[in-house]
């Protein structure tokens, strides 16, 4: 088992860093310079960040074994191409030669290895169940980092994306504390100045990989502002690009400003603990369903922006479910009739709802329960992660940044063990040789899309998620950045320009 560190930031380890001007690779300055402002990630190891949208920031600073495209197909990335043994229990990433961190150290097989073994056994790790596919890693030579399964598995070079293979310099890896203060990877950008909760300062990296496609010399990242005040932060020119609320899209348009609709795998979902009252009642869980009017969240809470959805994926993407459009349609009448004919008189139920904050999403949830006849009681717990991971919640509401596998995404919502089933262990029925086929498909068959939507399909019988809605990723930014590459979740730099340079 591989020790973890305090999860505490180190002020004294941060100024060593600082005066010391750690992080080396060459300096652009005068160049393009990019201002972002971004929730700034809670760790800067990608091991133990984990989770969130945390990643988008990190890989300014690291590389990841692959890449997805504008289809949310696997790419290359650190590594150039992937082969599969016969028997699909096993793959092979072959990685890019004369590749460096920017501290020096040589991205080779050993440093892949490191780095999943360390996001496999760490104690503090964030990634660990996401790797329960792997078996076994080892580095065959300098380039070749052979993966040996516990199962068949296509799912692999989505898997190890951007979310979860973000490799860090080995050599830093050596000091954890050091390395959460201040990121050593291979990315496209290298660190140059960290201040916690206030600005990062980055200069391109010239050994990245893609580096003649990186055309920003340098990118200054600040911890983002009040949402209200976003828009007028872009329009004075004191950021550049930021992340945008739904409410304030149309001042956004209004100031002349670009609004960025970047696709993602976003889906906001009502969760219900089936091991508890009043949801261990399936007619309880099936008035729910219909009870919940997916069109109210898309109107209040995202302003039209968003698209409303049965399943945790877009509709368009390859995962989606056609067939389960519209499971459980708006039918409050039906919903009531449910209750009564199960023996419940208006007001026999009550349950209290926990969220993180106050949000209208709690109060939406409450009025569209209350109009069946379910009184929810809303309570505001600012450690609402605690309790909703260790299922001890019976109602709450979760929205998810997804990820690159559509596969992990299923078992992360519905598996027995998945962080986002509020009613873990419970599976639905046939769920896993669904998912057990799907992920045993290679992603180039023609089974492969067939296969993957009739796992979405069996997930969706459980009753512990009644999804809402999809949002894209909303940014604003000044008409001098040019556009964003859509790849679906993430934010990337390759061939984005600025006016200064066009």
């Amino acid at each position: 088992m591989i020790t973890g560190r305090p999860r505490a930031a180190l002020a004294a380890v941060v100024t060593t860093l600082l005066l010391a001007g750690c992080g080396g690779g060459g300096s652009a300055a005068g160049g393009p310079t990019l201002s972002w402002a971004v929730d700034f990630p809670a760790h800067w190891d990608p091991v133990v960040q984990g989770s969130g949208a945390g990643f988008r920031v990190l890989s300014l600073v690291y590389a990841s074994l692959t890449e997805i495209d504008e289809n949310g197909g696997a790419r290359p990335g650190l590594a150039e191409s992937w082969t599969y043994n016969e028997t699909g229990d096993q793959i092979t990433f072959h990685l890019r030669p004369g590749l460096t961190f920017s501290d020096g150290t040589p991205v080779n097989a050993d440093a892949v290895r490191q780095y999943l073994e360390r996001a496999r056994h760490q104690e503090d790790s964030a990634l660990d169940g996401d790797l329960g596919s792997i078996a076994s890693v080892t580095a065959d030579g300098e380039l070749d980092v052979v993966i040996g399964l516990t199962q068949v598995d296509y799912q692999i070079p989505l898997l190890l994306g951007q979310r979860v293979a973000q490799i860090t310099s080995p050599t830093a890896a050596q000091d954890l504390d050091r390395l959460d203060q201040w990121p050593v990877g291979a990315g496209p950008f290298v660190v140059t100045e960290l201040v916690p909760e206030s600005h990062v300062v980055l200069e391109k990296n010239p050994a990245y990989w893609d580096a003649a496609n990186i055309h920003i010399d340098r990118v200054e990242v600040h911890d983002a502002p009040d949402a209200a005040s976003v828009v007028s932060a872009v329009s004075t020119g004191v950021y550049d690009l930021a992340p945008l609320a739904p409410s304030q899209a149309q001042a956004a348009r209004a100031a002349g400003l670009d609004v960025v609709e970047q696709p993602g795998f976003n889906a906001a979902n009502i969760s219900l603990n089936t091991n508890k009252a009043p949801f261990d009642d399936p007619a309880v869980v099936e008035a729910v369903r219909h009870a919940v009017n997916r069109q109210e969240f898309v109107d209040k809470i995202t302003f039209g922006l968003a698209q409303p959805t049965t399943q945790p994926f877009p509709p368009q993407y390859v995962a989606y479910d056609p067939q389960s459009a519209d499971l459980w349609p708006y039918d409050p009448d039906r919903a009531r009739q449910i209750l009564a004919d199960a023996g419940y008189a208006p007001g026999d139920i009550r349950v209290e709802l926990v969220a993180r904050a106050e949000d209208p999403q709690s109060e939406i949830i409450q009025s569209q329960l209350g109009a069946i006849g379910i009184t929810v009681d809303i309570r505001v717990s600012p450690d609402w992660a605690t309790p909703f991971f260790a299922k001890d919640l019976a109602l709450s509401w979760y929205s998810t940044t997804g990820r690159e596998s559509p596969v992990q995404t299923l078992t992360a919502h519905f598996g027995p063990e998945g962080p986002l089933n509020l009613s873990s262990p419970a599976t639905p029925p046939g769920f896993a040789e669904a998912v057990a086929l799907a992920r045993s498909t290679p992603l180039d068959s023609p089974d492969y899309q067939a296969n993957l939507q009739a796992a979405t399909r069996a997930g969706l019988q459980s009753g512990a998620l009644v999804f809402t809605y999809s949002l894209p990723n909303l940014f604003v930014k000044n008409p001098r950045v040019g556009d964003l590459p859509r790849i679906p979740g993430q934010v990337h730099w390759t061939g984005v320009r600025l006016e200064d340079e066009l």
